[in-house]
């Protein structure tokens, strides 16, 4: 069943009973600087702002978009691109985009105005929408990528070189197209890294993300009551994923636009939110305001919040005990997974196993996994190998990259490039990334980016970016820097060079010494870790958090 059908049945059957809220309003991009210093979500101005619409809503703005698109020559397998913060439209636009049976192609919004080209062409992308926050950028690029593609922008104040959204769909019709899909057919491509830096664009069919609807609800048991507060981008497979499970149940979603401890506490309460997914910096940033005396939780209805979900990186378990001791009636879950497996929940601890936390559970609902040496053979139990993992959720391909797709895929088998061992119970722990890839607080890092953006200066002769562990935000990128001879270097101007950089990509750690390399030239980064972190970086990461 393609993924829009649950759309449909929602609108049927619960047409009048509210599907989606947005809290706090959009910000506004201060024109090519601001949009720099985003934080993984940026905090939004307290105001007393919020909106909603329900399925029936819903469902007719899909339809109006897809047939706006139609009308305006999409077909079937074109790409359309969304370049917008979390809002009200973002979800009816994905799904209208759907209904016409071309493929959404979400976009990062801390992509560069080059990344944004780049991943355009790429993914041959024949539609942008896009916000206000990012006029900027796309004004950049608009006289190259505005060749054979619509420029769409989604908010007030619609720039010259776009078409205004809202005035485009407001007389299409609200029916929904005639265009037939199935399981098979490709639905949308989102983007990961490969090993150079540079974005690859992952290509699922409807049976992916009809899956992992599947799966979330399964894992989660979402009814018709409960309410499920996102506050990650939309943009992450996880965050979209995620809130399926609130499409397949037919229950209300919260979008929040803020990361704001106290702002996550008084939504949870004035929405009534039961199922709440959390970053580790943001649960951790949450239990500090309420030992500071910032929040006191006897002020806040939560009574309807059951089950708080927290993933995108490694789970210390004293964050955990600590959740606990404040929130005794949570439930606690953790969910693993790739872009290529449709985001979370291949890999799954279950509520019921917080005993084991720490761990990053079994295969999740339809999911087999295996632990592999590196001829793909299964390991024994308590073996450290690479994990695989295989199920309805795997990609259909790397999209117009054939050796990353068979160097990816195997028999079926989707070799996830994370290092991991089996416990006694089959429980699965990771060991380490066997990939370079730093996630520093839910956010991928890619350090090659980091690496060449550095090589730039003068004064440094050689750099290597590894994740060192860290308590808040699980690994902290830090860069080391080897000089060259005669010249001088201080961490401060290594700072103010990195402005140009996104702030979520600048080194917040700087050591200067040699750099090593291995006979072939490349860094060697496990002789690194080994020197600055003493042991694998998820073991580390456990250990300073105990």
């Amino acid at each position: 069943m393609p993924i829009t059908e649950l759309l449909e049945r929602n609108a049927r059957m619960y047409g009048n009973d509210i599907a989606l809220v947005e809290v706090n309003p959009e910000i506004t991009e201060n024109r090519r600087v601001t949009w720099k210093e985003y934080n993984l979500i940026e905090s939004a101005p307290e105001s007393p702002y919020r909106r909603e619409i329900t399925w029936s809503v819903f469902n007719e703005k899909a339809n109006r978009f897809a047939n706006m698109l139609l009308e305006r020559g999409v077909r079937k397998g074109d790409k359309v691109g969304i370049l917008l913060m979390n809002c009200l439209e973002w979800l009816p636009i994905y799904f209208g985009i759907l209904k016409t049976g071309a493929l959404a192609v979400p976009l990062n919004f801390r992509y560069t105005a080059d990344e944004i080209k780049y991943c355009l062409d790429l993914a041959e992308v024949d539609v942008l929408m896009f916000g206000p926050e990012f006029i900027g950028r796309v004004e950049e690029i608009a006289g190259e990528i505005s060749k054979n593609r619509l420029l769409f922008y989604v908010g007030e104040g619609c720039p010259s070189f776009a078409e205004h959204y809202d005035s485009n769909v407001a007389n299409c019709s609200s029916t929904a197209p005639e265009i037939v899909l199935t399981e098979e057919d490709d639905a949308a491509i989102y983007f990961s890294s490969g090993t150079t830096g540079f974005p690859k664009a992952i290509l699922h069919n409807h049976e992916s993300l009809t899956h992992s609807a599947k799966v979330e609800q399964n894992h989660h048991g979402q009814n018709r009551e409960d309410v499920f507060l996102c506050i990650p981008p939309l943009y992450h497979t996880g965050a979209k994923m995620h809130w399926f499970g609130s499409l397949e149940s037919g229950s209300k979603a919260v979008l929040l636009k803020g990361v704001k401890p106290r702002s996550i506490i008084e939504t949870a309460s004035k929405e009534g939110c039961s199922i709440v997914w959390l970053l580790v910096p943001w649960a951790q940033d949450i239990l500090d305001a309420i030992d500071r005396g910032e929040i006191n939780l006897d002020e806040y209805d939560l009574s309807p919040w059951r089950l708080m979900h927290i993933g995108a990186q490694p789970v210390p378990p004293s964050l955990i005990s600590r959740w606990k001791e404040k929130f005794p009636k949570h439930q606690y879950d953790t969910n693993y997974g790739l872009s290529e497996s449709i985001g979370p929940g291949c890999v799954h601890l279950g509520v019921e196993n917080i005993h084991k936390v720490g761990a990053i559970g079994k295969a999740g609902f339809g999911w087999e996994t295996k632990i592999a040496d590196e001829n793909g053979n299964a390991v024994e139990r308590g073996q450290v190998g690479e994990l695989y993992v295989k199920g309805p959720g795997v990609m259909t391909c790397y999209y117009r990259d054939e050796k990353a797709t068979s160097d990816t895929l195997k028999d079926g088998w989707l070799l996830t490039g994370d290092m991991a061992q089996e416990d006694e119970d089959g429980f699965i722990f990771l060991v380490d990334r066997k990939k370079d890839v730093i996630i520093s607080g839910g956010e991928n890092l890619y350090p090659v980016q980091i690496e060449d953006f550095l090589r730039k200066h003068d004064a440094i002769k050689d750099v290597a970016v590894i994740g060192l562990p860290d308590a808040r935000l699980g690994e902290i990128a830090t860069a080391i820097i080897e000089v060259k001879e005669g010249e001088t270097l201080t961490e401060d101007d290594v700072n103010d060079f990195c402005y140009d950089l996104p702030r979520y990509k600048r080194p917040r750690k700087i050591i200067f010494a040699d750099v090593p390399r291995n006979p072939t030239g490349k860094i060697e980064k496990p002789k690194l870790r080994q020197i600055y972190c003493g042991e694998s970086v998820v073991a580390s990461q456990n250990e300073i958090n105990k």
